[in-house]
């Protein structure tokens, strides 16, 4: 292979395709592959860069790391343990008579929910209505058993004037308006 002189600095054309390469090379990984070795290791001495959205973060006190994840607060009462239950079961299917586990009528929804966070309340909406402390609907808090309807119909009031309730035959359980419909009365358990 003849070898002729590059057209600068006095550079061999071997040498110059050699570089040129070589430059190439280093680029394209300094870009796609930061801290690598020739092997696609990251060399032993090069400290591995962590990802600073991760929450095992090494470094607390760096105000890089993001605050650990902290569970969802638990409930206080027993009507937010009641209204979280009840949430889960939003879209369940109506069927009269039915307390649970997979379809409610609307006081066997109250009854199962109150259940899930260690209240027994009474199975009839009349009987829902009946018991607890009453309470007036300005005052109303979640977790409060709110009746309609004259008392034949209950619900879990939700919170932001929303109820959420099994209707009847044909709708599921659903989060509604409480002006939807007649109010009647509502109980602290």
């Amino acid at each position: 292979m003849e070898e002729t002189e590059y057209p600068f600095r006095g550079v061999t054309s071997f040498q110059a395709e050699c570089a040129t390469g070589s430059r190439r090379r280093r680029a394209r990984s300094r870009s796609a592959h930061r801290y690598r070795g020739p092997r696609g290791r990251r060399p032993r001495h090069h400290p591995r860069r962590r990802n600073l959205r991760d929450p095992g973060c090494r470094h607390p006190a760096d105000p890089r790391c993001p605050e650990p994840a902290r569970a969802p607060a638990p409930a206080g009462t027993a009507g937010d343990k009641a209204v979280q239950a009840a949430q889960t079961k939003l879209g369940s299917p109506y069927v009269y008579g039915a307390a649970g586990p997979n379809s409610f009528d609307c006081s066997g929804l109250v009854q199962w929910a109150f259940k899930q966070a260690g209240l027994n309340l009474p199975r009839t909406s009349y009987a829902q209505a009946a018991a607890g402390t009453p309470v007036s609907q300005s005052d109303l808090r979640p977790g409060d058993v709110i009746s309609f309807y004259g008392g034949s119909h209950s619900g879990i009031y939700a919170g932001n004037g929303n109820v959420i309730h099994a209707s009847t035959e044909g709708q599921p359980v659903k989060l509604a308006p409480i002006a939807s419909m007649p109010f009647d009365g509502a109980r602290r358990y």
